[in-house]
């Protein structure tokens, strides 16, 4: 009988596939993150550098994603695991102090 520890529990191979209009992606320089006991919601925001003529800045949302508390733990484990990895190649990453913190 083989021994099966070493095999990862989910080891498949997903096919991405992407259509023209979104596969250039879009820039996003703000996120907020509301939730409830359900689910997480991320807007990722274009806040732009010029003011409306009221003086207030203005944000664009770019992209909502809804998602499951057990899914935002593993998008939380890849982001801390990838910065990781980055920091490592390209030294420290300094908090950004040009865009005011927005929070609700």
């Amino acid at each position: 009988m083989a021994d099966e520890s070493n095999q990862p529990a989910h080891s498949h191979q997903i096919q991405i596939q992407i259509d023209p209009q979104n596969s250039s992606g879009v820039y996003s320089n703000l996120m907020m993150i509301t939730h409830r006991k359900e689910e997480f919601i991320l807007d990722f925001l274009f806040v732009q550098p010029q003011r409306n003529p009221q003086g207030q800045s203005v944000a664009n949302l770019r992209s909502r994603i809804v998602t499951s508390p057990e899914h935002m733990r593993r998008i939380l484990k890849a982001i801390e695991e990838n910065l990781a990895r980055y920091e490592a190649s390209f030294g420290a990453i300094e908090a950004a102090t040009d865009i005011p913190r927005v929070t609700h």
